[in-house]
């Protein structure tokens, strides 16, 4: 996504009236553009949902994104064209601390700022979200809301997949394992007191489990498979996206790419195995990145992951985030997980 033309902003901020005005404490009518100036919207709200309503276009044809809070995407790049006025909503989850949940608090209140090849933005509303649904996400690194480019983890990508009514909050962390993740009291401790019924909770750990043997490694996932149930949520295990570690015939059939760690613990078979014994759904997310990568080749997977940036085959890029966050997205909805009506296709 790029990065605000600060000096197309500022005209378009000159033209539609934008001042700088302080941060206002939200008092139950909707807040607008008034909370707006040209580096983008700060709404002085508490820790909570909102519904998220804008009006995008202007005089000229313009493509606008949006992002928000710890770079996350909120809405993919929105053509109108020149004199039209496109509207779309989407439902932001605003925590504290706004990125992962051992890093540091963040800027209070809900941050948006705009994106895309010609921002426009015309209006834009911000009210609490009265019936949302929340995807929360338990994971490592390949998942979090990483804090600076170039990596980005694929929990960061999807909120622009979905629609006004659903949101996601992102509690996945770097570094954590199934040991670490249940044990640190700023991850499951805090995660399962807000899970609500008809909650998913996707679940993605294997990373960091280098030393978890499979007895440990199955009951942790057990626990945190009961944890969501007993709150009324609904678990989603997920295996972890392959590493890209190619073998001499271009396959990526080997322990490190699949994630079987030093103990010989298969971790994507003991989350399959898992995921029937306990009937949970699953998202294959190991095979179906490992066909992707498989089918792109060593050069054309290099831009999924940052290899060319920092010679990593771990962690992705925006661009591979946002290619993975659609595959969970479609996967949510083929097993019927989402409404239609909330997913954005195409």
């Amino acid at each position: 996504m790029r990065r605000f033309n600060l000096a197309l902003l500022a005209a378009v901020a000159l033209a539609s009236g934008l001042t700088a005005v302080p941060a206002q404490a939200h008092t139950g009518r909707p807040l607008g553009l008034e909370n707006c100036t040209a580096a983008g919207c700060h709404f002085d709200v508490p820790p909570g949902t909102y519904d998220v309503k804008v009006l995008l276009g202007g005089d000229a044809e313009s493509h606008t994104a949006i992002s928000g809070e710890t770079r996350r995407s909120l809405l993919p790049e929105t053509a109108a064209a020149a004199g039209e006025r496109v509207s779309r909503s989407f439902t932001v989850n605003v925590r504290t601390p706004e990125g992962e949940p051992t890093g540091p608090d963040g800027t209070p209140g809900l941050d948006l700022v705009l994106g895309g090849s010609a921002p426009a933005l015309a209006d834009i509303k911000v009210t609490p979200a009265r019936h949302a649904r929340q995807i929360f996400l338990v994971g490592d690194s390949t998942v979090c809301d990483q804090p600076g480019d170039p990596y980005s983890g694929w929990g960061q990508q999807l909120p622009q997949y979905l629609r006004k009514g659903v949101s996601v909050a992102n509690y996945a962390d770097s570094g954590e394992s199934t040991v670490t993740y249940l044990s640190e009291p700023r991850l499951w401790a805090t995660v399962q007191p807000l899970i609500r019924h008809g909650d998913l909770v996707l679940i993605q750990l294997a990373h960091n489990d280098k030393t978890t043997d499979e007895a440990t490694y199955r009951a942790n996932l057990e626990t945190l498979v009961a944890g969501v149930r007993e709150k009324g949520g609904n678990p989603v295990l997920v295996t972890p996206i392959v590493r890209r570690w190619f073998n001499s015939d271009g396959t990526l059939n080997n322990g490190t790419a699949l994630l079987v760690n030093g103990l010989g613990v298969d971790h994507p078979a003991v989350i399959r195995s898992v995921a029937a014994a306990e009937d949970v759904p699953l998202i294959d997310l190991t095979a179906k990145t490992k066909t992707l990568v498989e089918s792109l080749g060593v050069e054309g997977s290099k831009a999924i992951y940052l290899y060319n940036e920092k010679r990593d085959n771990t962690h992705t890029s925006v661009h591979g985030a946002t290619v993975y966050a659609g595959l969970v997205r479609d996967e949510l909805l083929a097993q019927g997980l989402v409404p239609k009506g909330s997913v954005r296709v195409g």
